[in-house]
């Protein structure tokens, strides 16, 4: 099936696009999408930051939204849109580089990143917002279905085929660390390789978080370095304050304070 965004721009798998060799291999959860502030006919806002279309690069830094969203057509009668506030566009991706690659050492060129799913899916208050702005006006302005879907870890536990995929991915990025952000990669990744299921399997304190743990994965031996979402490193939304302390006392032991 070809998913679609509200206004009809295709949901696109996004994953590395250099496959040279590197350092590190970082694996995440989803995709993130392109956001945009929709204004009806009247300029009232209807929503703050409405995903719009994939992002153009896997961890995006939010570079070129507005040309994006400039460039995704909609009815007069359905209002505008505009680049969302930048918070909401390339989040993680500029989480990624300064709470984790920095800190470590490296750059985006040192590292090959993935994902569990390739392509973004909808969250809860996306979906809400949908149900209550645009789903009314899709039969009324002719506008195309949203069909993305909904993001769900049930998702993730069907995938019976991606954690070898993901393998074949390290296995051709030559790395030999693995870096887990959060939960998600643990459950549904490395738990196929090894006994550990969450990230507080590997302890829940300042001197056990941020430690490399060797792993024997599919008969070679990794570095594998657990740590949390960017959502809670970079206090993006509902976050844990436990572990955004513990991330933010790992990067100051990196900085050697």
């Amino acid at each position: 099936m070809n998913y679609q965004y509200p206004f009809g721009q295709p949901l696109i798998p996004v994953t590395q696009k250099d496959r040279t060799p590197k350092k590190v291999f970082i694996l995440g959860v989803y995709a993130s999408a392109v956001h945009a502030k929709w204004r009806d006919k009247y300029g009232t806002v209807l929503v703050q930051a409405l995903a719009v279309a994939s992002e153009p690069y896997i961890f995006w830094r939010g570079d070129g939204c507005e040309e994006i969203i400039n460039n995704i057509s909609i009815p007069i009668e359905a209002g505008i849109l505009e680049p969302a506030q930048p918070k909401f566009n390339g989040p993680s991706g500029k989480t990624l580089d300064e709470k984790y690659l920095e800190p470590l050492g490296l750059s985006r060129e040192d590292a090959w990143l993935s994902d569990l799913l390739p392509s973004s899916r909808i969250n809860p208050n996306q979906r809400k917002a949908l149900n209550k702005h645009y789903q009314p006006l899709v039969d009324q302005l002719s506008l195309p279905e949203c069909t993305i879907p909904n993001f769900s870890s049930s998702e993730l536990r069907r995938q019976n085929n991606r954690h070898t995929e993901i393998l074949e991915e390290i296995e051709e990025s030559k790395a030999d660390t693995i870096v887990l952000l959060g939960d998600l990669p643990i459950q549904h990744w490395l738990a196929r390789f090894s006994k550990y299921r969450r990230l507080s399997n590997f302890g829940e304190t300042r001197e056990t978080y941020g430690i490399i743990h060797k792993i024997e994965i599919s008969g070679k031996r990794y570095n594998v370095l657990p740590l949390v979402h960017p959502r809670q490193a970079g206090s993006l939304g509902k976050a844990s304050k436990k572990w955004t302390d513990l991330h933010a006392e790992w990067l100051l032991s990196k900085q050697g304070g």
